[in-house]
C-alpha cells in the first residue's frame, strides 16, 4: 500500500499577518516532523495543481469567485464576506490548495497510490457557496468531492471531519444531496456555531447529514467512540466509493482554538477507523486534507501519527 502526499513551499504564499493562528509555518512544521520521523521519504509525492474556475463552480458561485478575486485584486486585508485574512497571493495560494486536493483524489483514483494526504492552506470546510470565511477561501473537500463524481464518475464520496470546528460550508454544500454522506464530530459551543445533532439533511439528502457535537473537555470517548459506534454502521450502509476527510488537528489536546482532547494515539485511531472503511468499501481509496490546528508542535505530531496510520 503506497501513502501519498500534497506538499509545496507555494502553501506558504498565503500570508495571514503577524499573531494570526492560520499562520504559513503550519505547513512547514508538518513537512518537518514528517522528515523528522523518517516518514517522508517512504510517501510517494503527488504535484499540486491549480483548481480551475470550472472545478470551483462544482461548490461556488460565480458572484463570490468574483467577489473574492476583487478583494485580493483590491489589496484588502481580508475578505468582504466575512472574516478571512487574505493578501496577495491568497487566492493562487487558494486554488493551489484546492488543486491540490483534487491532485490527490485523481492519484488515488488512477491507483497511483492507495489513500493520501493533503498537506494544504488555507483550509476549507467554513466556505459555504456563496461566502469565505473562518481563514476559508474555497471548500477544498467539498471540491473534492464534485470532482470524484464528475471527472472520475464515482458515485457516492463519505466526508468524515474530526475538526474541532463545525465544518458548517461542508454541511451547506451537500445538505440535499444524497450522494454525499457527511459526518462531523465538533465542539459546541463554538465557532461557527452552527452544527446541532437536528441537522440530518433536507429533502433527498435527509438523514445523510450527522452531527455529533460534543462540550469543551470531550476527547476519545466521546469523538472515538461517535466514529465507532455512529459512522462505521453508516458508513457500511453507505457503501461509499471514495473516503474524505477533513483532518483537523485543533480537536487536540493544548490547541489554542478549541478544547477538546484527543491525542496523537487517537488520531491514528480515528484515522485506522476510516481507513478501515474505505478498504471495506472502496478499494482503501482514501484522501484527507489539512483542516485546522495552530499550536506547531502539536499540530505536527499529530500530522505525523495521521499518516503512520494511514500507510499502515
Amino acid at each position: 500500500m503506497a501513502t501519498g502526499i500534497v506538499l509545496s513551499p507555494r502553501y506558504r504564499d498565503h500570508d495571514t499577518g503577524a499573531g494570526h493562528p492560520e499562520r504559513p509555518d503550519r505547513a512547514l512544521a508538518i513537512e518537518t516532523r514528517l522528515a523528522a520521523d523518517g516518514l517522508l521519504e517512504s510517501l510517494v509525492r503527488i504535484e499540486p495543481r491549480a483548481a480551475t474556475e470550472a472545478d470551483l463552480l462544482r461548490c461556488h458561485e460565480a458572484a463570490y469567485l468574483a467577489t473574492a478575486r476583487a478583494d485580493v485584486a483590491a489589496g484588502a486585508e481580508r475578505l468582504s464576506t466575512g472574516d478571512t485574512a487574505i493578501s496577495p497571493r491568497s487566492l493562487d495560494t487558494a486554488l493551489l490548495a484546492a488543486g491540490g486536493v483534487l491532485a490527490a483524489v485523481d492519484a488515488v483514483v488512477a491507483g497511483h497510490v492507495t489513500n493520501a494526504f493533503a498537506v494544504v492552506r488555507p483550509p476549507g470546510h467554513h466556505a459555504t457557496p456563496a461566502r469565505g470565511m473562518g481563514f476559508c477561501l474555497f471548500n477544498n473537500v467539498a471540491i473534492a468531492a464534485r470532482h470524484a463524481q464528475q471527472a472520475h464518475g464515482l458515485g457516492r464520496v463519505l466526508i468524515a471531519d474530526w475538526d474541532v470546528h463545525h465544518g458548517n460550508g461542508t454541511q451547506d454544500i451537500f445538505y440535499e444531496d444524497d450522494s454525499v454522506y457527511f459526518f462531523d464530530t465538533h465542539q459546541h459551543p463554538l465557532y461557527p456555531g452552527s452544527g446541532p445533532a437536528t441537522d440530518t439533511g433536507r429533502g433527498r439528502g435527509l438523514g445523510f447529514t450527522r452531527n455529533c457535537p460534543f462540550p469543551a473537555g470531550a476527547g476519545r470517548a466521546e469523538i472515538v467512540g461517535a466514529f465507532t459506534d455512529l459512522l462505521v454502521p453508516a458508513a457500511d450502509a453507505f457503501r461509499p466509493d471514495l473516503v474524505l476527510v477533513s483532518a483537523g488537528f485543533d480537536s487536540r489536546i493544548g490547541d489554542p482554538l478549541g478544547d477538546f482532547r484527543l491525542t496523537d494515539d487517537d488520531f491514528a485511531e480515528l484515522t485506522a477507523i476510516v481507513r478501515g472503511i474505505a478498504e471495506r468499501h472502496c478499494a482503501g481509496r482514501l484522501v484527507a486534507t489539512l483542516e485546522g490546528g495552530y499550536a506547531l508542535d502539536g499540530l505536527a505530531r499529530a500530522a505525523a501519527a495521521h499518516v503512520r496510520a494511514l500507510a499502515g
